[in-house]
């Protein structure tokens, strides 16, 4: 089931990272304990890079039509970042090297 998440991962006194997107239950469980890596988008020699973790995430909605409205007019990552997007793929065991 979607679920809209935010995410937010403090990184000290360069800042955070923050996101609000949509995702599924099986998608956020299946990431957690990999590492994603944002590069440097806190800044010049910031190179972020995070394990996942449950308390990053937080349940906004779970209301389904809320959900299907808001992708139908946004997407799925409505702001910041997703960090779905930035997990490092040398911690899939099973990942195809041709991808």
């Amino acid at each position: 089931m979607n679920k809209l998440y935010k995410y937010s991962l403090d990184c000290g006194r360069m800042g955070s990272i923050d996101g609000i997107f949509i995702a599924d239950d099986a998608a956020i469980v299946e990431a957690i304990g990999k590492t994603a890596d944002f590069g440097e988008c806190l800044g010049k020699h910031s190179d972020i890079q995070a394990e996942l973790v449950a308390d990053d995430f937080t349940v906004a909605s779970d209301d389904p039509e809320f959900i299907a409205k808001c992708e139908e007019i946004l997407g799925v990552s409505i702001s910041g970042f997703n960090p779905l997007d930035y997990l490092n793929r040398d911690d899939d065991e099973d990942a195809d090297p041709d991808e």
